[in-house]
């Protein structure tokens, strides 16, 4: 990534440097340097796969020599991350190693740092029987749970200091709001007229969403209930700085796009339904028949639309039976 650090200024003269990283193949993103007053903070860590772990290195010296901020891993007075997903917590070895800062992410993502074989672990169960309930092939799986375990052996087990509730959801000038959806704990943070909004917004794509059914607080209907708690953030938030893509203006406008999106894919789900189907065959046909990890994605996010609906007596189960035959797969049916 040739992208070079961009620095964002609060309307209080505060500075955000956002630091462009390489996460894994196909997938870019951001860390970000928080300066106010004696508080620096960095917010996610990157995957520490790949580059990353270099880029996040040259990204700091970029912002003292670019930049002439004089800002080294001493210098560092938080590590805060936005959300439990592993390409904004993976680096985080790597910064330790560094920087002695305390660590911090909400209650509600802890474990996934503190206990993190464990969660692997549990949730790689729970999409085990979920697969084959959404009807893919024996074959297929073993290839997506293999696709799943991938790159998670890079990581392990790291001690958190302190959770964002305990702190009162506020860290030096920083204000942190729980959305929770795309992950149980997600925050955005706000400093001043600037957002960091992690995956939550982002400019152009939706987050990934999977079903509640594999963790809990996630799930498209605290997603949609997430944007509306932003919703009232949009008149004082001039700039939103996403985990991935660009900077962008207009959030209620954003977020009503994000909205009409899913409105969208709901409607969608119902017409392929209306016809038993299998989760597999609503992926399919939601997605395009999408191929490799994207497979996995498509069927979580697929997951998640008619867990929604399901919950809304909108679809059901045309067939309870196909529950306990690994080669059926649960079939769902607009009612």
């Amino acid at each position: 990534m040739t992208e070079p650090v961009q620095v964002y200024r609060s309307r209080a003269g505060d500075r955000v440097y956002r630091i462009p990283l390489d996460l894994f193949p196909d997938l870019s993103g951001f860390a970000h340097l928080v300066v106010s007053d004696g508080f620096v903070a960095l917010v996610d860590a990157g995957s520490g796969f790949g580059d990353s772990n270099v880029q996040l290195e040259a990204g700091l010296a970029a912002v003292r020599a670019d930049h002439g901020e004089p800002i080294t891993w001493s210098d560092l007075t938080h590590i805060l991350i936005t959300h439990g997903h592993i390409d904004h917590f993976g680096g985080l070895h790597y910064v330790r190693e560094r920087s002695t800062a305390p660590l911090g992410i909400h209650e509600l993502d802890r474990r996934v740092l503190t206990r993190y074989e464990e969660r692997v672990a549990v949730v790689a169960q729970r999409l085990s029987t979920f697969l084959r309930e959404g009807g893919v092939s024996l074959e297929e799986h073993e290839d997506l749970m293999q696709l799943y375990l991938l790159n998670k052996q890079l990581f392990h087990s790291i001690a958190v200091d302190f959770t964002y509730a305990a702190a009162g959801m506020k860290v030096g000038p920083l204000k942190m709001l729980h959305v929770p959806g795309h992950t149980p704990g997600h925050v955005v943070i706000l400093l001043d007229d600037l957002m960091l909004s992690g995956d939550h917004i982002l400019e152009r794509i939706s987050p990934h969403l999977a079903p509640e059914r594999l963790t809990l607080h996630t799930g498209l209907t605290h997603y949609l209930d997430s944007l509306e708690l932003s919703r009232p953030l949009a008149d004082g938030a001039r700039l939103v700085l996403g985990g991935h893509e660009g900077v962008f203006t207009n959030l209620e406008a954003r977020i009503d796009e994000i909205r009409d999106l899913y409105k969208q894919r709901l409607e969608h789900t119902l017409e392929l339904t209306r016809q038993p189907a299998t989760l597999a065959q609503v992926a399919a046909g939601l997605f395009n028949e999408p191929k490799g990890y994207h497979r996995l994605l498509a069927l979580e996010e697929a997951g998640a639309y008619v867990e929604y609906l399901e919950q809304r007596g909108q679809v059901g189960l045309e067939n309870l039976d196909a529950l306990n035959d690994p080669a059926r797969g649960a079939a769902y049916v607009r009612i």
